[in-house]
């Protein structure tokens, strides 16, 4: 749609907010009948590569770069977690649906197949091995399995771990439940980044030294040390998908 040159998408050293309506769509080497939404890469400065996958029934994504059969992990294996929005997907003989998700270990190559139209939010890095601790095993999970904690004893604002908090896991993946009003109690800075995926209702985000409304669908990068801050507005709880490296010494 033409919008005279007009969009809430903005892209600065420290963050990224992406819209719907600057939304690019391209095959990635490997899929089958599907396409990527790249949100970040390291072409942007981030250490990982986040994308929203499209598929069509008999769609696939295939395997993960550098996790050909028979291959031997390296460091330019990705790891991969897919966490399913909407439809259904197959990996590895395994049923997910919309709020489930698979984490794919660096150098495994199954495929991640969509029996019908399907999308998924798709999050792949390199692999940092930790010495003395073996790297995790495929895992499965629904978020509606996991138990909500309050994030700093605030009931308003609820977090839920998709992955365990253990040092053989170099991310995490988490979403954050807010209700209508509930903000962040503080502005972090940080030296993780992160990538988030609005997924319900919506607010103001505070990145860097600008204010910007938010809405479902739309995607945020937050470079290492980007001031950031989240407040919900609106009658209906906001949600997002949120991303950040995790476990590993600044210098790995």
């Amino acid at each position: 749609m033409q919008q005279f040159g007009q969009t809430r998408s903005v892209h600065h050293a420290n963050h990224i907010l992406q819209t719907p309506d600057t939304f690019v769509r391209t095959p990635l080497p490997g899929m089958q009948r599907a396409t990527a939404i790249v949100h970040v890469s390291p072409a942007a400065g981030a250490r990982f590569t986040q994308y929203t996958a499209e598929f069509e029934p008999g769609g696939s994504l295939g395997s993960t770069p550098g996790s050909t059969p028979g291959s031997t992990p390296g460091p330019t294996t990705a790891q991969r977690f897919v966490y399913v929005l909407d439809g259904t997907l197959s990996v590895g003989g395994n049923s997910l649906g919309a709020g489930d998700y698979v984490y794919i270990p660096a150098g495994n190559p199954v495929v991640v197949e969509a029996p019908d139209k399907a999308r998924a939010e798709v999050i792949e890095k390199p692999y940092l091995p930790l010495p003395g601790v073996a790297a995790p095993e495929m895992r499965f999970g629904s978020e509606s399995q996991i138990i909500p904690q309050p994030l700093m004893g605030d009931p308003w604002l609820e977090v839920r771990a998709l992955l365990p908090d253990q040092p053989a896991f170099d991310f995490a993946v988490n979403t954050m439940s807010y209700q209508p009003g509930a903000t962040l109690p503080m502005v972090e800075i940080h030296v993780m980044e992160h990538g988030l995926l609005m997924l319900d209702g919506g607010g103001i985000y505070r990145l860097g030294d600008h204010w910007y409304a938010v809405t479902a669908g739309d995607f945020i990068w937050m470079a290492p040390y980007c001031p950031q801050w989240f407040g919900a507005l609106g009658k209906t709880p906001a949600k997002y998908l949120i991303y950040k490296d995790w476990n590993r010494h600044p210098l790995a």
